[in-house]
């Protein structure tokens, strides 16, 4: 594992999570915007596609009721009463609009300028995926050890509701989101799991609560 300073500064990577859905007429703008950010060495991409839109005339070919659950979690830890899309959060810890560019490049400037927690490494290998992750000091609480899975690159044509006749194009769509384990910081992390097939896999390490995100690592 490499020191907890070598992701601080230009190496450091930042996730930004996109709440949206293929019903949302609101959405493609914020759909081209993450397919930007995916292109970035400091950013760690993934589109969660909800399901509430699913009632209103086209049902979404990628929505999760757990997508839907975890965006409606950040509410809750950040105080919020309503969900909306398109929602981007940044690092686990800030909610903004999908389409307000400048806003989301300082969050991102703000998230990749703080000290990492801990510093995380992860391999994959013969359908094994290995993770390694120390802190140089015990955290309070514990993270989430969470592995995500996405596709790359889809286009979706678009036959009913509000955006009828469209042909969108969608990048780093989020098929799998799982817990893998708790670790308490104390001692260093080791772990292991099977991986199957060869679509990218991103590793999470998060405050529980749906809190800051305090390590991340992808492999495409």
């Amino acid at each position: 594992v490499a020191a907890p300073g070598a992701q601080a500064g230009e190496d450091r990577r930042v996730v930004v999570e996109l709440f949206t859905s293929q019903g949302c007429s609101s959405c493609p703008p914020a759909d081209a915007l993450l397919r930007e950010l995916a292109e970035r060495d400091d950013v760690v991409a993934l589109a969660l596609h909800v399901d509430y839109w699913d009632y209103i005339g086209w049902r979404d070919s990628f929505a999760s009721p757990a997508f839907t659950a975890r965006q409606k979690a950040y509410a809750y830890a950040h105080g919020k009463h309503m969900v909306y899309t398109p929602q981007m959060v940044i690092g686990g810890e800030h909610e903004v609009v999908g389409t307000k560019e400048m806003k989301i490049a300082d969050l991102i400037a703000t998230q990749r300028a703080q000290t990492p927690e801990v510093a995380l490494a992860v391999t994959r290998h013969d359908g094994q995926l290995t993770i390694s992750a120390q802190a140089p000091e015990p955290i309070k609480g514990k993270l989430l050890v969470q592995v995500v899975r996405y596709l790359p690159r889809e286009t979706v044509e678009v036959r009913s509701g509000e955006n009828a006749g469209r042909d969108l194009d969608y990048s780093n769509i989020v098929t799998d989101w799982r817990i893998a384990g708790e670790w308490d910081t104390a001692a260093p992390l080791a772990m292991e799991m099977p991986i199957e097939g060869s679509l990218p896999v991103v590793v999470l390490l998060q405050h529980a609560g749906h809190g800051p995100i305090a390590a991340v690592a992808e492999l495409k």
